[in-house]
């Protein structure tokens, strides 16, 4: 009989955690063992309860998802962390793989996507969500090729511009001036380019364009 995959399942949101567990305990070889409301909470847990796995969403009040991870990484090096988040932002992505975790999963997953991943990295190896996964080769495959450019393809090229403004730490308006359009459509640009990169502010959208040498 094959060993049962003990997971501990760490978000701050009460629903999502509930759903992750009843999906988890249908499978017969996982149980959950424990649930943590933050980045602090899953340390002391992984600490008393040595899981297999455990579940991390990176957006936690007081300690997050990236602190837990290393944290927990560092102690316990036996203990596979798997993301599970909203976040499809390569800065996060990087950051948690070079924390300790080995996968990453976005929760617009499939059901089967979660399993799959569980199960996987229970047996330390390392789950890649396939639109990430592929996005990492594109990028690997320009880079080698010569042809990476600073722009993200995923961006409108008016997107990809302010982004670039908003990185060089232009307000709205003055991007409005500069661009000779309204401050309001600045602002509704702002907010599309935020969504589709999966960030939440501007500190945020100014480490991705580092990241991306816009700066």
């Amino acid at each position: 009989m094959s060993k049962t995959i003990r997971v501990l399942i760490a978000d701050d949101h009460t629903i999502v955690r509930s759903g992750v567990r009843m999906l988890l305990e249908a499978e017969p070889d996982i149980a959950v063992i424990g649930e943590a409301v933050d980045g602090a909470q899953a340390i002391a847990l992984a600490k008393e309860l040595k899981p297999d796995v455990v579940l991390m969403d990176i957006g936690m009040p007081d300690v997050d998802g990236l602190e837990a991870t290393s944290r927990i990484k560092s102690q316990w090096p036996d203990i596979n962390v798997l993301v599970l988040t909203m976040h499809r932002s390569e800065e996060y992505f990087f950051e948690m793989l070079k924390k300790g975790a080995s996968g990453y999963l976005l929760k617009g997953a499939e059901t089967s996507d979660l399993i799959h991943a569980v199960r996987v990295v229970a047996r330390g190896e390392v789950f890649l969500y396939p639109t990430m996964a592929q996005k990492r080769v594109r990028d690997y495959v320009n880079l080698k090729g010569g042809g990476e450019t600073a722009v993200d393809p995923q961006l409108s090229p008016r997107e990809n511009e302010i982004l670039q403004l908003l990185a060089q730490g232009y307000s709205n308006k003055e991007i409005a001036d500069k661009l000779v359009i309204s401050a309001s459509t600045v602002h509704t640009h702002r907010t599309n380019l935020m969504q589709k990169l999966g960030l939440s502010s501007r500190h945020e959208l100014i480490q991705y364009a580092r990241r991306r040498g816009l700066l």
